[in-house]
């Protein structure tokens, strides 16, 4: 039997409409994750990968993954995790893979990948890098996948120390524009919270939501991205601890809806959101 007062919400994310910036199956695991705390997620795609230029050796990279011929796999961002997906990759047992932070770490388990290390302090390419070069002291044949605009700082650090990398374009980041709807929604504070998950996400809320409501919520995974969402253009109004969907979620919790926009949610007069100015 529920004994808590009637004014407080059996969950803390009652009422909340929040929008899932990225879709397959990490968004679909964000959006579970929202409605245990009993959000309304709204999935809504602001990125995606368009193939690289040279599919040719992308192509040919892969293969040399699966026959085995890394000793280690980076992988610096959830679109990554969406490449080898999509290319039905095969990761050997013999080969071990680094994410960069928890949010990638997440979208290669939610895929079937596994993950061997991730940098206990510093969620960069050079934390990464950092990391592995304290591990592996003896050379090492390492396969670098990363953005077409990605900074080559983990490939550099890597080759200094002595190993063999083989640095490899695997996609071209493109923004998606999101339906009339979704924009009405976000334009009108029906979008409670938008959570913001990388820099691309940033400039695509930035470029596409030119009109975002004081009282609606950005949240940004943590502070390497709330910093490059500021140099976006965008106002962070919180900061998750540390870089993982669990946290981003409970930061947003620590807030009170703003207003009861959804025509589903009940009116309860909630305590205002404190805002920017």
């Amino acid at each position: 039997m529920n004994t808590a007062p009637p004014h407080v919400p059996a969950k803390p994310l009652a009422g909340w409409r929040v929008l899932v910036p990225r879709g397959g199956p990490w968004g679909d695991g964000v959006a579970a994750s929202l409605r245990r705390q009993g959000a309304t997620p709204v999935i809504a795609p602001l990125i995606n990968f368009a193939p690289t230029n040279d599919q040719a050796t992308l192509e040919q990279s892969l293969a040399d993954l699966a026959a085995g011929e890394f000793d280690w796999l980076t992988v610096t961002s959830a679109t990554t995790v969406d490449v080898l997906y999509a290319y039905r990759a095969v990761v050997p047992a013999s080969t071990r893979v680094a994410a960069v932070g928890e949010t990638t770490a997440a979208a290669l388990l939610a895929v079937g990948y596994r993950v061997d290390l991730v940098p206990e302090d510093d969620n960069s390419a050079a934390g990464m890098a950092e990391q592995l070069i304290g591990l592996e002291p003896e050379p090492r044949d390492i396969l670098t996948l990363r953005s077409e605009i990605a900074k080559p700082v983990l490939t550099n650090m890597l080759s200094e120390a002595g190993h063999r990398v083989r640095s490899v374009v695997a996609y071209r980041t493109v923004g998606v524009p999101v339906t009339e709807r979704i924009a009405e929604d976000v334009r009108s504070g029906r979008i409670n919270a938008i959570l913001v998950t990388s820099g691309s996400v940033a400039e695509q809320v930035h470029e596409q939501f030119a009109d975002i409501p004081p009282t609606t919520l950005i949240a940004a995974i943590g502070p390497r991205t709330a910093k490059d969402a500021r140099r976006a253009g965008l106002s962070v109004d919180v900061v998750a601890e540390t870089q993982t969907v669990d946290a981003l979620i409970d930061a947003v919790a620590r807030f009170s809806l703003p207003h009861a926009a959804d025509e589903f949610a009940p009116q309860t007069g909630a305590l205002p959101l404190p805002r920017r100015d």
